[in-house]
């Protein structure tokens, strides 16, 4: 990722995470982390976070139902989205690093013993 590419995600992250909301920048962090997550929205949170593509009008209302606002779920199901796909972004570059590694030792030039 690129320096201007990082800059731009680190900001998108503090304003979510840090800026002025509804929600508590508590439960947008715990949303992100995906731990300790508001009751209220647990299973709405655990649906975005693990199967973003099975969340269904329902889910939202029953969110409603115990008390979140439409204003608090969106900063929350944000926060979730981006955390899974920091988490995501993670795995994926790890991953890279270590098939890079992997191939620089086996290629003859990336070799020092040759």
């Amino acid at each position: 990722m690129t320096s201007a590419a990082a800059r731009i995600r680190d900001a998108i992250l503090r304003r979510v995470l840090d800026g002025p909301g509804v929600s508590s920048a508590a439960a947008r962090r715990a949303a992100f982390d995906h731990r300790d997550v508001p009751q209220s929205v647990r299973a709405l949170i655990d649906t975005v976070t693990r199967h973003a593509w099975r969340v269904r009008d329902a889910d939202v209302e029953a969110a409603k139902a115990a008390g979140a606002s439409d204003d608090e779920i969106f900063e929350l199901v944000v926060s979730a989205a981006l955390g899974q796909a920091s988490r995501q972004h993670a795995a994926a570059m790890a991953a890279l690093d270590a098939a890079t590694a992997l191939h620089d030792a086996s290629s003859p030039q990336g070799r020092r013993d040759v």
